[in-house]
């Protein structure tokens, strides 16, 4: 493995470590509006991830540097092709943040619903645009030789994207649920695992339309078969896992399993990619590879030498903030 082939392989766990993390962040966020019944439910769920979210967040922006420094005509050709999707997950993010510490500053109903809300909405926001995003550049944008994507609306908006974007919002939500499962009690927990049993269904049909989909409008089933197959059918047995152990109470294996489906998810479309980056749909010449849109090599050596010598230290807090912060929350003693 050459060092083209590390960086797309690095850049894809930087982007499987975010939706693993960060997903079940989106997933409580939205569960403020579907499970919480008050307002001291509501500061409970925000508790269950304040000391997490942030720090979930840096998987994102080191995945988005690793792009810039090792695949900089990658970085161009998408951050500027899809730059108004990229500047409403940057509101919605920015709000989000904003919103969880500013709900309890006041003491007003009005202040606390208006920072719901953008709790609420920075939650689904983002994974949807995400999942129109990669589902999009799995089906093809329109890139030139020149590696300019020139898209038009329709490009960014249709059945398939869309149908990517709400797959990836669901799995976030029940990724959130199962996370609820381990961090409350009472009958709060038993409320997120009761709507994690129905929503996981929700998510296999959701995965079902989505594969068939990609057989019709991507190319995942000829050029990748023999990863594509074995990896969708791993992605449904996690999810039936998920189900029968939500079903049987053992809420540690489910969200195990939840997280695994996320990971094979976001591993398959980058498998599926591989060597490309980014698929133009005017012509496969003007793909976008590991090879053409790289550094050169002096630049990845450097990299390759500092990313391995920082990123234990970066693992080792998150483990040591979750250890940490291992208990559960039951609102004696809240910080929101």
């Amino acid at each position: 493995m050459g060092l083209n082939e590390l960086w797309f392989l690095l850049i894809a766990v930087l982007f499987i470590g975010f939706f693993f993390l960060e997903g079940f962040d989106f997933g409580v966020g939205m569960s403020t509006r579907f499970l919480a019944k008050n307002d001291l439910e509501r500061r409970i769920m925000i508790n269950t991830i304040g000391p997490f979210w942030d720090a979930n967040e840096v998987w994102l922006l080191t995945g988005g540097g690793a792009i810039f420094a090792a695949f900089p005509h990658w970085y161009a050709t998408m951050f500027s092709g899809y730059y108004v999707p990229f500047v409403f997950v940057l509101l919605a993010l920015i709000g989000r943040g904003v919103a969880f510490e500013f709900r309890g500053k006041v003491h007003s109903e009005k202040w606390t619903k208006t920072w719901d809300y953008v709790v609420f909405f920075g939650s689904i926001l983002p994974p949807f645009l995400f999942g129109v995003l990669f589902t999009s550049i799995l089906r093809g944008m329109p890139i030139d030789a020149d590696m300019n994507m020139y898209a038009g609306f329709s490009d960014f908006v249709n059945i398939y994207s869309v149908t990517g974007g709400v797959t990836v919002t669901i799995l976030c939500f029940l990724h959130g649920l199962s996370f609820l499962t381990l961090k409350t009690v009472g009958d709060l927990q038993n409320r997120a695992r009761s709507l994690a049993k129905r929503v996981v269904w929700l998510a296999v049909a959701a995965l079902a339309l989505f594969v068939g989909l990609s057989y019709v409008y991507t190319d995942v089933f000829t050029v990748r078969a023999a990863v594509t197959i074995p990896m969708i059918v791993a992605i449904v047995l996690a999810y039936v896992l998920a189900a029968v152990f939500l079903m049987i109470k053992r809420d540690g294996l489910a969200f195990v399993s939840s997280g695994a489906g996320i990971v094979l998810t976001v591993a398959l479309i980058f498998a599926s990619l591989f060597p490309r980056v980014m698929i133009s749909s005017l012509s496969a010449a003007y793909d976008l590879t590991v090879y053409n849109a790289a550094s050169g090599p002096y630049s990845l050596k450097v990299m390759t030498i500092v990313a391995v010598s920082l990123l234990p230290f970066v693992i080792g807090y998150q483990v040591w903030s979750y250890y940490v912060f291992r208990k559960r929350v039951d609102g004696k003693d809240l910080t929101y």
